[in-house]
């Protein structure tokens, strides 16, 4: 029972932070999720380079509980990186792991900076249209 209760967990964790992970890359586009985009944007960058000093850079709160759940299932995860991993399971396509961390890092300053500029964007019209 508790080894079903582990792979029902897993598998949340991998939709979830699928998910997650989508919202974080598009959430900025469209103008009714700008908003939680920015605070799921942010809180991704608080583990990462917060949390990430005391527990390694790109530290990030979901992976680990995932990997301790995995790690009950005695699988045996090969990279460091959850966006690896993802593409992994998904494609099947074992990328080099410094590209993968590097396309990251990219991507994600490009959303965090989209998310910023939008909501700013959506603020000022919002304050002029309260004028």
């Amino acid at each position: 029972m508790v080894i079903l209760i582990y792979k029902f967990i897993n598998i949340f964790f991998l939709v979830f932070h699928t998910a997650l992970t989508l919202f974080n890359i598009f959430g900025w586009i469209f103008r009714r999720t700008r908003f939680l985009n920015l605070i799921t944007l942010s809180f991704t960058a608080f583990s990462w380079f917060i949390m990430g000093i005391w527990y390694g850079w790109g530290y990030c709160f979901l992976t680990d509980w995932h990997w301790k759940v995995r790690e009950l299932l005695h699988y045996r995860d090969v990279s460091d990186s959850y966006i690896q991993f993802l593409l992994l399971q998904y494609t099947g396509i074992n990328f080099p792991e410094n590209i993968v961390i590097t396309m990251t890092l990219i991507i994600f300053l490009f959303s965090f900076t989209m998310s910023i500029i939008f909501n700013i964007i959506d603020f000022i019209k919002a304050m002029k249209l309260k004028t």
